[in-house]
C-alpha cells in the first residue's frame, strides 16, 4: 500500500463520519420539531385550566355565582354566551336584582294601587298567598294572573307561592276536597302514598295558578309540647320523615312546582311558636346532626330546589342570631358542610321572632350576609320596600357587595329557568277529576 492509497482511506472515514453526524443533527432536529408539534398550548387543553362558568344539575341545585375568568378568555366568553342564567343576570339593573330576593304578601283578594306599585317599584321576585287572600278558586286564579300580568314590565317571571301541606294548612277554596295532615299519610309508612299527595297537592295549586309550594314539611316532631309542628310532621323519627318527605318532594316536581323544604335546621323541638316570639333549642350540632338534620341533609343530596330557614335561636351552635340570619348556621352548615348550593329562603321577616328583636334593617343585612337568597316578608308593602331600600343602600354603600347580591340572583334566575316559568302561564287542571283523584287517594289512606 502506497501513501497515496492510506491518505485516500483516512480521508475517506473522516468524510464517513462527517456524514453520520450530520444525519444525526438532521434526526434531532426532526425530533425537536415534532415534539413542539405535539405539545398542545395552555389555552387549547382540554383539561379547561380556564375558569368555567356554573354548571347547572337537573334540579337547579348544583349552581354558584358568576365568577371571573383569569385563563383562557376566548374560551370563558363562548362559555359566558353559551350560559343563558349568565347572560340574563348581566342584562338585570341593581334594581331588578335586588327585587329578585324579595317574595312579598299582598293585600285583599284582588289586585290593588299598592301592589301594582310595589311590583313596578321594588321589582319584587316573587308574591305569597294566605288564606285571607283565596275567595273562590275562580277569584284566586284571577287575582294571581292579575300579579303575573302586572309584572310583564320586569324582565324575569315571578314566583307565585303558597304554603299548601295538607291537613290544617291548607289555602284552598272549599270546593277542592281536602288533603289530610301529614301526621295520617306518615301513619301509613308508605313513601308511595306521600308521593302521590305531593302530586295532588301540586294539582291543586295549579289550579289557581301557583309554581311555589313551601311543602314538605322535614320537621320532626320530637317535642309533643310543640305548638307550631304537631301533625304538619311526618312523625317523630329521622326516618320516617325523611322518607316521606324526600317522596312528597317528588310529586310536587312531577307536576311542576317548585317545591321548598321546612324549617331548617329543625322545627320540631320548640316550645315556641315563631309567630309570636323567639324559640331557643339547646342543642350541640351533634345532636342536631343525629336528629333534626337527617331529613335535610337528605333533601339536599336529592337536589333540593330550595330550603326554608327558620327563626329559632341554636345558641350552642350560635350564640349571637337566629338560625335565618346566621352565617354559622347558613353559611358554614348549610352551605358549607352540607354543600348546598340551591335557594335559600328565610321564613317570613315580620314574624313575631324577628320583629321583638331585631329592626328590619338589621335582619335584612345579617340574613343576606349570612347566605339567604330570598327574603320572605308579609302582610305590609311598607316591609318590602324597606327590605328593598336597605338592601340597595348597603350595595351602595359597600357593606353588602353587589357581587354577593349576583350570588343569589344567579341562584334565582336558575331556578326559574330550571321550571321554564313564566308570567303569561294560566292555572291549569280539572278540579272535578281532581276531586275524583283526591277521594280515591284517601280511600287506600283509610285501608292502610
Amino acid at each position: 500500500m502506497n501513501k497515496y492509497t492510506s491518505r485516500a482511506r483516512h480521508i475517506n472515514r473522516i468524510l464517513k463520519r462527517m456524514q453520520m453526524l450530520c444525519l444525526l443533527v438532521v434526526i434531532i432536529t426532526l425530533l425537536a420539531a415534532c415534539g413542539q408539534t405535539a405539545t398542545p398550548s395552555p389555552a387549547g387543553s382540554s383539561n379547561g385550566d380556564a375558569t368555567t362558568s356554573p354548571n347547572t344539575s337537573s334540579s337547579g341545585n348544583d349552581t354558584a355565582a358568576p365568577q371571573e375568568g383569569t385563563q383562557g378568555g376566548s374560551k370563558n366568553e363562548a362559555q359566558e354566551a353559551a350560559d343563558p342564567v349568565r347572560k340574563q343576570l348581566e342584562q338585570l339593573s341593581l334594581d331588578e336584582k335586588v327585587g329578585q330576593m324579595i317574595l312579598a304578601g299582598v293585600q285583599g283578594t284582588t289586585l290593588d294601587v299598592q301592589a301594582k306599585q310595589m311590583i313596578k317599584d321594588q321589582k319584587v321576585g316573587g308574591v305569597i298567598f294566605y288564606a285571607n287572600n283565596v275567595t273562590t278558586l275562580k277569584g284566586t286564579a284571577a287575582f294571581v294572573q292579575s300579579i303575573k300580568q302586572a309584572n310583564q314590565s320586569n324582565p324575569v317571571p315571578m314566583l307565585m307561592s303558597v304554603d299548601q301541606e295538607g291537613g290544617k294548612v291548607s289555602r284552598m277554596p272549599d270546593t277542592v276536597e281536602a288533603i289530610p295532615s301529614n301526621r295520617i299519610v306518615g301513619k301509613t309508612n308508605d313513601p308511595a302514598l306521600a308521593e302521590q299527595m305531593g302530586a295532588l297537592l301540586a294539582r291543586q295549586i295549579k289550579l289557581a295558578g301557583f309554581n311555589v309550594d313551601f311543602a314538605p314539611v322535614l320537621d320532626i316532631n320530637s317535642n309533643p309540647q310543640n305548638p307550631v309542628i304537631g301533625d304538619r310532621s311526618f312523625g317523630t323519627t329521622a326516618d320516617l320523615v325523611t322518607r316521606m318527605g324526600l317522596a312528597e318532594m317528588k310529586g310536587l316536581r312531577q307536576e311542576g312546582i317548585i317545591p321548598v323544604v321546612k324549617h331548617f335546621p329543625g322545627h320540631g323541638d320548640t316550645s315556641v311558636d315563631s309567630h309570636l316570639d323567639l324559640p331557643v333549642v339547646n342543642k350541640t350540632e351533634k345532636q342536631l346532626a343525629k336528629l333534626e338534620w337527617i331529613p335535610f341533609q337528605a333533601a339536599v343530596k336529592d337536589q333540593a330546589e330550595a330550603v326554608m330557614v327558620a327563626h329559632i335561636l341554636f345558641p350552642k351552635v350560635d350564640p349571637d342570631y337566629p338560625a335565618s340570619l346566621s352565617s354559622v348556621i347558613i353559611g358554614e352548615h348549610l352551605r358549607g358542610k352540607f354543600n348546598y348550593k340551591g335557594v335559600v329562603i328565610t321564613d317570613d321577616l315580620s314574624m313575631g321572632a324577628i320583629a321583638k328583636n331585631y329592626s328590619l334593617e338589621k335582619a335584612t343585612v345579617a340574613t343576606v350576609q349570612a347566605g339567604s337568597d330570598i327574603l320572605l316578608v308579609a302582610h305590609s308593602y311598607e316591609r318590602a320596600k324597606t327590605i328593598f331600600d336597605t338592601l340597595i343602600r348597603a350595595v351602595k354603600s359597600g357593606k353588602i357587595k353587589e357581587s354577593r347580591i349576583d350570588e343569589s340572583v344567579y341562584r334565582i334566575l336558575t331556578l326559574k329557568q330550571q321550571y321554564k316559568l313564566a308570567d303569561d302561564q294560566q292555572a291549569t287542571g280539572e278540579v272535578k277529576q281532581l276531586n275524583a283523584d283526591i277521594r280515591s287517594w284517601r280511600k287506600q289512606l283509610d285501608a292502610r
